[in-house]
């Protein structure tokens, strides 16, 4: 008899199993091979999105201003600092930031390339330099980020390319797992390490898959950027890179060393707020300062815009030379406006800090459990690597136990030490945890360890600055850290006293 029901097809997938296999394969090669690199840009970029705050908390007596600036006090703020430059002898460059949506300090800078002199102070709200400007731990994080503390170029380079491998990570990751989307709320806790890794690291890279872009990507491109514009430079301009740097960074100052009066840099605000009257004082960037050559890129902050700023550019007389077209320009150029602030969630205020810090924490844990699973499955399979379990623990656990010894060193010896201090206690905890018997017991011990150095270094901070804190930041800033060391604390002895608790039921 003819079968009148006959079985409905098998739905052919819309990947093939040999693609998902494939995909499978690169995304473990790319997540190993940069693992640590990624592992360290993702957890530094965490902190750097409150790097502000944490140069509040740093020097919690400076003055804190709401803005906006008048012209006046940018003006004044100019003078202050050319004469502090002319102490210094390194009149050549000067940057000025004033407060806003980001933070809330009005930052002046001076610097001579030739001589490596330089200088920062914080101004008050009438632009008087009130304070030298030190934040040598928030620095360290900052340069950690952003070149891992190698030479500039090469470390922004290596950084950019760590953004490109993490894009191409996360594109190969969604290819490998054809039902990522449909399982999203799927979580099996209770049962295999090795699934609640997998589940957890599938589910955040689904939850903050828009941010995981968006902050590979233009990390991708900031670092990659002096690369970018010297291929532009060879596609469009003949090799030229210089104009090729002008056309994106607009006009640079040039070589006429002749003495001439300090730019008017009131006078450039108000032309700029005659013509968009909502414009508020930014920035301004000075080259060759107090020369005839000088330029000046006065940043100009509109509401209702991703950049941080526009940039109007002037020459030393007072010439309006262009802007930079950052807020209202060509599609390319609020692109590039938009590449700063979207990476670090400098934009929106406090409250998107608060997302992308979160999501950066996430997009942190992402990149530890992808290689813990891959050691568990390696382990499950019957081909461990106890040592590389050991070595990737300790590196994972050892950051932020290696970013409070520095912390510490800086506020009791100096900022000289931080480096090495960082790069020591990361390789002792490595050299340490091969010498204990399991990996969680290595994780657990550094984990512990980094909590009570938080814990020290809030207290040293706290002594240092006993009856001098004038900022409110350094309150809550000191909360949160205690709040995070507490957690660690916990994490690291939660085992031992639940396994004390059970032994003490039975």
């Amino acid at each position: 008899m003819q079968d009148t029901n006959p079985q409905k097809a098998r739905k052919k997938p819309f990947l093939s199993p040999q693609f998902v296999r494939a995909m499978l394969a690169g995304h473990s090669a790319l997540g190993i091979a940069f693992a640590a690199l990624i592992y360290i840009v993702c957890l530094s970029g965490t902190v750097v999105v409150f790097l502000h705050e944490l140069q509040r908390w740093e020097q919690p007596d400076a003055p804190v201003v709401e803005g906006p600036l008048s012209p006046e006090a940018v003006a004044t703020a100019l003078d202050g600092t050319y004469r502090k430059a002319l102490a210094a002898n390194a009149v050549h460059d000067m940057f000025l930031m004033g407060p806003g949506p980001v933070q809330k300090r009005f930052l002046v800078n001076f610097h001579d390339h030739e001589s490596g002199a330089e200088g920062s102070w914080i101004a008050d709200a009438t632009g008087t330099l009130v304070v030298e400007h030190k934040a040598p731990w928030s620095e360290f994080i900052g340069d950690l980020h952003m070149h891992l503390h190698l030479p500039r170029t090469w470390g922004l380079f290596l950084v950019g390319l760590t953004g490109v491998t993490l894009l191409s990570s996360l594109v190969s990751g969604l290819l490998s797992h054809p039902r990522l989307f449909k399982d999203a709320f799927y979580l099996r806790w209770g049962g295999s390490r090795r699934l609640q890794e997998a589940d957890l690291h599938n589910r955040l890279g689904v939850w903050g898959l828009p941010f995981h872009v968006v902050v590979s990507t233009t990390g991708a491109l900031l670092g990659l950027s002096t690369l970018i514009v010297g291929v532009l430079a060879l596609a469009a301009y003949d090799g030229d890179s210089e104009k090729a740097f002008a056309t994106i960074l607009g006009p640079m100052a040039s070589e006429d060393e002749t003495a001439a009066p300090l730019p008017d840099i009131a006078a450039m605000i108000r032309q700029i707020q005659a013509k968009v009257p909502e414009a508020e004082f930014a920035s301004a960037n000075i080259g060759h300062v107090a020369h005839a050559g000088q330029i000046v890129h006065l940043g100009m902050r509109t509401p209702g815009h991703l950049a941080m700023s526009n940039a109007y550019y002037f020459d030393g007389a007072g010439k309006n030379l262009g802007d930079g077209g950052l807020e209202t320009g060509s599609v390319g150029q609020q692109i590039l406006g938009a590449l700063q602030p979207l990476h670090f969630g400098w934009f929106g205020g406090f409250a998107v800090k608060i997302v992308y810090g979160i999501l950066g924490l996430a997009l942190t844990v992402v990149t530890h459990s992808g290689i813990t699973i891959w050691l568990a499955r390696r382990r499950e399979r019957g081909r461990p690597v106890p040592h590389w379990e050991k070595v990737w623990t300790a590196l994972a656990w050892s950051q932020p136990l290696a970013f409070a010894t520095a912390a510490l060193v800086i506020f009791i010896v100096g900022e000289g030490l931080a480096l090495a201090t960082y790069l020591a206690t990361t390789i002792v905890c490595i050299i340490g945890a091969l010498g204990v018997s399991e990996a969680r017991i290595a994780g657990r011990f550094i984990r512990l360890l980094a909590g009570v150095a938080i814990l020290a270094a809030v207290l040293a901070h706290g002594l240092a600055w006993s009856g001098r804190i004038a900022d409110s930041a350094a309150y809550w800033v000191s909360g949160t850290m205690v709040t995070a060391a507490l957690a660690l604390v916990v994490s690291a002895l939660h085992p031992l006293l639940r396994r004390r608790l059970v032994q003490g039921e039975t």
